[in-house]
């Protein structure tokens, strides 16, 4: 994730999220937190904006080694495309997201990030791998909040012809 510059105009970034799945057709996903309020934390998927003239393939690899130390991965289409406003650490961040499926040879059952900003090194606390019947169980907050239902299709009847168009979700 590329930080927006303190005291900055909220802008649209362009994202790339990358929805991981193993052998298993578990899904990874990091668990974040507001860094001034670690007890409210939510669930997402890899992925951040891009950097200089990146493309959002580009970016959705570099995002997932960075975040995830995960390399090896099989880049498939465009799965959904959202727009989101979130307030998060102090700012206001307007997000235009791409959500690439990508599949992993083997499940590294402890991924680790290697190359983070330092706002996610104050708002990360781990990584977890999660079956489709976890997801839809979970209590906890999880984004896309569509992610357990989209996921399940996914699953069920593979990638759309095109990407999905997800309603904008604005907190």
């Amino acid at each position: 994730m590329t930080d927006p510059a303190p005291g900055a105009e909220p802008v649209a970034r362009q994202v790339a999220r990358v929805v991981l799945l193993d052998p298993d057709d578990r899904v990874l996903l990091l668990h974040g937190f507001e860094p001034d309020d670690p007890a409210e934390s939510w669930w997402f998927t890899p992925g951040g904006g891009l950097e200089g003239d990146e493309s959002r393939e580009e970016a959705a690899l570099r995002e997932l080694a960075e975040e995830t130390g995960i390399t090896e991965v099989d880049l498939g289409p465009v799965l959904w495309k959202r727009y989101c406003s979130f307030p998060f650490d102090g700012r206001r961040w307007n997000q235009d997201e791409w959500y690439y499926l990508a599949r992993t040879r083997g499940t590294e059952e402890a991924p680790r990030p290697r190359a983070l900003t330092e706002l996610e090194t104050r708002s990360l606390a781990g990584l977890r791998w999660w079956t489709s019947a976890e997801l839809s169980a979970a209590h906890e907050t999880v984004y896309p909040t569509r992610l357990a239902e989209l996921l399940q299709a996914l699953l069920d009847e593979g990638p759309p012809s095109a990407p999905l168009v997800l309603a904008p979700e604005i907190v």
